[in-house]
């Protein structure tokens, strides 16, 4: 028996979101902040700096990667089972210009025991659909926050 109490899904995807993001050096550094969390979807943004822009003027493809990986990871890891990306694609469909906060959102579309596929889209703040990525999840062992399981008749 544990003294960690059975929570709902949308608690444990609420705790396991905010147990990553103190964990989460590379979001804190680039900025990204977590908007919404639930069991297999997330919605984080980022400002695009200075220093993420290329030698077109425009932000790296790197970043928008990461921010979408981001939310792809949040998405995945929020029922509290330990989930790492087993693959992943990007297609950029529009430059991203300096000063563009951009907004990843990413949505569960299938998820088995051990596996999953992500669909993230990355708008700007004018609401345009600047880049496409899918993500593939493979679970492994462990959890987030050990002992925390979602309380099944909540789902």
């Amino acid at each position: 028996m544990t003294d960690i109490p059975e929570l709902g899904p949308q608690e444990v995807a609420n705790a396991v979101s905010e147990t990553m993001y103190k964990k989460d050096k590379a979001a804190q550094h680039l900025g990204i902040a977590l908007k919404s969390i639930s069991p297999g979807e997330a919605t984080m943004t980022m400002r695009v700096t200075d220093e993420m822009l290329n030698g077109h003027n425009i932000c790296h493809g790197g970043y928008v990667f990461t921010l979408a990986d981001t939310a792809f990871a949040y998405a995945c890891n929020a029922y509290n089972q330990s989930t790492v990306a087993q693959g992943a694609q990007i297609d950029f469909l529009r430059p991203v210009a300096p000063d563009s906060l951009l907004t990843a959102t990413a949505i569960e579309r299938s998820r088995s025991r051990q596996t999953g596929v992500y669909d993230i889209t990355i708008t700007d703040q004018d609401d345009r659909t600047v880049a496409l990525f899918r993500g593939n999840s493979h679970t492994i062992k462990g959890q987030m926050i050990p002992g925390l399981n979602a309380n099944k008749e909540e789902e």
